[in-house]
């Protein structure tokens, strides 16, 4: 019989966090008391005042149909009053908003909504593999941006050769940064906005983690850079402020025209988003700055510092993140990202990501997620101290 598959699925590697899961599982179905830093899933509850809101919302039988489109005007709305409360910067709520069914649906579209076949797109590396799987599907060519420690994990624009600039029609950013934790400033989305410009390029901002930040300045949205709107969307996920990753909700802002094309896609591919699950939504915007969002972040800056303590004593060389929910840490001397996730899980129980599913460029890093209870790292940190590298 002829392979079933498309061809295209053989230009994608593996998906880094099934293959993660699969091993993890293994480990697990035999008995063994692993303990996963993988996967950046949170492990405690949606606060209540969510869960609450989705429990009413879901009884009224108005919410039970198909929702199709954009989202409800409702919750574009509130989409637009959270950004003018955290950022200063106003949308209409009818043409520079729209619903998805998580970012990570999104930023898989958005290729298909916008990008030719054989037109570049510009992916960070080390980064979110989907960026660089949404444009294969679309039949676009990525084109690796490196982000090095040297120059704070940013892309170095002017490395980008002058064809692989001519060629392109999107570039993916992402900041705060998974996996690093990196944050850019106002002058990186300034240098960023004025090169989109020059080039006719598109941006997309990647901003899951933009709340998640512990203390200091709050993290900057590429739309409060003047011009922003003409070159750029950002997208916004609830799955990690809100601990709202099973719901699946998220939105983009921006260029209107863009939005639009992406909306198109989307009405051809899915039915739209649950409207209860949108007024859970709303109330999560609403509520950004209630005593739980405050608890769980306070949470996780607890366990990031238990954690990199831990790793620094053990001769890891980390950073403190101001941002995210991930520890990126240089690997020990001589040991390379892959070899250490296997002997982390295969001698302590312990799962980590290897940087190399994240970009080949990130061989000498491994990522920990902090989503895992403070008793819990203490524990992993005794094991990995154990191991002799």
């Amino acid at each position: 019989m002829k392979d079933c598959r498309a061809d295209r699925l053989s230009k994608l590697p593996p998906y880094l966090f099934v293959e993660t899961d699969r091993k993890k599982r293994e480990a697990m179905d035999a008995g063994r008391d692993v303990i996963d830093f993988g996967v950046g899933d949170p492990d405690t509850p949606t606060p209540d005042f969510i869960v609450d809101r989705m429990s009413e919302a879901i009884r009224d039988p108005a919410n039970h149909p198909y929702s199709f489109g954009i989202g409800m005007e409702v919750f574009r709305e509130t989409v637009v009053r959270y950004f003018e409360r955290r950022f200063g910067v106003g949308f209409d709520p009818k043409t520079e908003v729209i619903g998805l069914l998580g970012s990570k649906e999104g930023i898989g579209h958005l290729p298909t909504a916008i990008v030719n076949p054989g037109e570049v797109v510009l992916c960070p590396e080390p980064g979110y593999p989907v960026y660089v799987a949404g444009t294969i599907f679309a039949g676009g060519e990525p084109y690796t941006m490196p982000l090095r420690d040297e120059n704070g994990w940013l892309p170095l624009l002017d490395e980008i050769p002058a064809d692989a600039a001519r060629r392109a029609k999107l570039m993916y950013l992402n900041y705060p940064n998974n996996p690093t934790a990196a944050l850019a400033d106002r002058s990186f989305f300034e240098k960023v906005v004025a090169y989109a410009r020059e080039h006719d390029i598109i941006i997309a901002h990647d901003a899951p983690y933009i709340d998640l930040y512990y203390g200091g300045e709050k993290p900057v949205s590429i739309m409060q850079i003047h011009g922003a709107k003409d070159v750029a969307i950002e997208l916004h996920s609830l799955s990690k402020t809100f601990n709202m990753t099973g719901w699946r909700l998220a939105f983009a802002v921006g260029r209107a025209d863009v939005l639009a094309a992406l909306a198109k896609v989307k009405s051809n591919m899915d039915s739209g988003i649950f409207q209860a699950v949108q007024y859970a939504g709303m109330a999560a915007l609403d509520g950004l700055e209630r005593p739980e969002i405050k608890n769980l972040i306070a949470m996780y800056e607890r366990r990031r510092d238990i954690l990199v303590a831990g790793l620094r004593e053990s001769g890891w060389p980390c950073n403190s993140p101001e941002a995210t929910l991930y520890v990126w840490a240089k690997c020990p001397e001589g040991s390379d990202s892959e070899t250490v996730a296997d002997r982390l899980l295969a001698e302590s129980d312990v799962v980590v990501i290897p940087g190399t599913g994240l970009g080949a460029t990130s061989k000498n890093f491994v990522r920990f997620s902090l989503t895992v209870p403070e008793d819990r790292i203490r524990e992993a940190v005794k094991r990995i101290t154990s191991l002799s590298w």
